[in-house]
């Protein structure tokens, strides 16, 4: 019989107050309008010429010369700035009303004169590829204006600097900068229009949802006060439930979407066997309940776990339901979304990497190949009863072309190799079992179909188990290494 208990309230552990260590302080330094001094005519002046115009600055020029980057700039000018070229060498008057000082210096004794020279009239200077002449640094840049991300490494690593830029980049729709100005003119609106609170945030939580739904925002005249108003009449002050597939363990394979629903949640329902460090990016404000699942332990009712969704979601409030795998791959997904439904709630799911796809990965062993299997099939191991499930095609199960994955099966895995290889299936066939894939905790067996039963007891049932049958593990070799069962692959024949 089940143990029940009820749910838990998990207090996140804060943070200490104080912040670590910084290279450096990020600033964001408006410099519309503003004189800034930028002596050299190279190429390396002119990006940084470019870089300054853009953000407002009136760019004073000094240089004897100018590479062709430097005429091209000036003929076509800045998108918000401007350039002043002054055909000379920077002298100690250039630095008059200057709030920045920048120099590609050609010498280490003009880099050192620069630099004493901005010291003296106070103000800030950096030195091009000198950084012991500057006061402060150029980072990469991720330009979605008015949203901007500094990103900097200090000057010690500039080339990984560029590749977080890039890999942000991949994460911010080119539309964001559409949205972020809307965001501007709708501010007003939304402090005359919705309540402090709960009402304001529900509004610009749909809104930064629709600001990564890839579409431009609305931008013609009048159309920023019909999206509020339309988001303000679209306000009934009944919350919704958003099921989270976490995956198999490593926080490293929840989705972007996962993500986000996890960093607007009020209410996250989570399960025993989701890590901390997923629960790590969620909102710092959610409240955390363990209503944990696990086969044979002390477990919540699952109608308690729905009644808690309802009256969360009748109080307002975003409720995540955090699931371990996939919620709809067993998960009793389809139970949960049928009486959210019954009651009117909204609920949407988020996908999660589930176990088998985690283990296939983990293994580097596809689980279709078409010389070995050419359908996959992912089974229970127990009933609702404690026992083999009857209403599986066993028969089927046995067939060669196809690879098994039987989820919860672990104390029914002797029995699962008794009834495969008395429906046909050879003794001999390649199993796998792997507890607690994609974690620190993970261990591995792998043998004959025969020997289903020992592997499994080997690596114990404290951690869940995955078993897969199949051709396709007939690669696989047990290796024993410190007490810990793994896996390795070997070269067929």
């Amino acid at each position: 019989m089940m143990n029940l208990r009820k749910p838990v309230e998990v207090n996140r552990v804060r943070r200490p107050v104080r912040v670590g260590a910084l290279a450096s302080l990020p600033l964001f330094f408006p410099l519309e309008g503003r004189r800034v001094l930028l002596a050299g005519g190279t190429d390396a002046a002119a990006w940084k010429a470019e870089l300054l115009a853009a953000a407002g600055a009136e760019v004073h020029v000094y240089a004897e010369r100018l590479d062709a980057a430097f005429n091209d700039l000036f003929a076509e000018g800045s998108v918000k700035g401007q350039f002043v070229y002054h055909a000379r060498p920077w002298g100690s008057d250039s630095f008059q009303e200057a709030c920045l000082a920048i120099a590609d210096a050609g010498s280490e004794g003009e880099a050192m004169a620069f630099a004493c020279e901005a010291n003296a009239a106070g103000v800030p200077v950096n030195v091009i590829d000198k950084p012991d002449y500057c006061e402060f640094q150029f980072g990469s840049i991720v330009n979605r204006s008015p949203v901007v991300i500094g990103i900097s490494t200090g000057g010690v690593a500039p080339i990984l600097g560029q590749t977080i830029r890039r890999k942000i980049e991949t994460l911010l729709p080119e539309s964001l900068k559409s949205w972020a100005e809307l965001a501007g003119k709708l501010r007003g609106k939304v402090l005359e229009l919705l309540k402090p609170g709960l009402e304001r945030r529900r509004f610009w939580e749909r809104f930064s949802d629709a600001a990564f739904s890839g579409e431009m925002a609305p931008v013609g005249e009048g159309e920023s006060d019909d999206y509020t108003l339309a988001a303000n009449d679209g306000e009934t002050g009944q919350g919704q439930v958003t099921l989270v597939g976490a995956g198999p363990g490593d926080a490293e394979y929840l989705t972007l979407k996962a993500i986000r629903a996890l960093q607007t949640a009020d209410v996250i329902l989570f399960d025993d066997l989701v890590d901390d460090a997923v629960l790590e990016l969620a909102r710092r404000e959610a409240k955390r309940l363990l209503v944990g699942k696990r086969g044979g332990r002390e477990s919540c009712r699952q109608d308690d776990i729905n009644q808690m969704m309802i009256c969360l979601a009748h109080q307002g409030k975003h409720v995540v339901r955090l699931k371990s795998g996939d919620p709809m791959i067993f998960g009793r997904g389809g139970e949960e979304l049928a009486r959210l439904a019954e009651e009117g709630i909204s609920a949407t799911v988020v996908p999660g990497i589930t176990a088998a796809s985690a283990m296939a990965a983990r293994l580097g062993v596809s689980l279709t190949h078409r010389d070995h299997a050419q359908s996959v099939r992912f089974v229970t191991g127990h009933s609702r009863h404690g026992d083999l499930p009857e209403t599986v095609d066993w028969t089927g199960l046995a067939d060669p072309a196809t690879t098994t994955v039987f989820y919860m099966g672990a104390r029914m895995a002797g029995r699962i190799s008794a009834r495969l290889i008395n429906e046909g299936m050879p003794w001999n066939t390649p199993a796998v079992a792997v507890a607690g894939v994609a974690t620190t905790e993970e261990a591995r067996w792998s043998g004959a179909l025969s020997d289903l039963g020992a592997g499994v007891a080997g690596l114990g049932l404290e951690r869940p188990i995955v078993i897969a049958i199949g051709k396709v593990y007939g690669n696989l070799e047990d290796v024993r290494s410190a007490g810990q069962v793994t896996c390795r692959m070997v070269k067929a024949g």
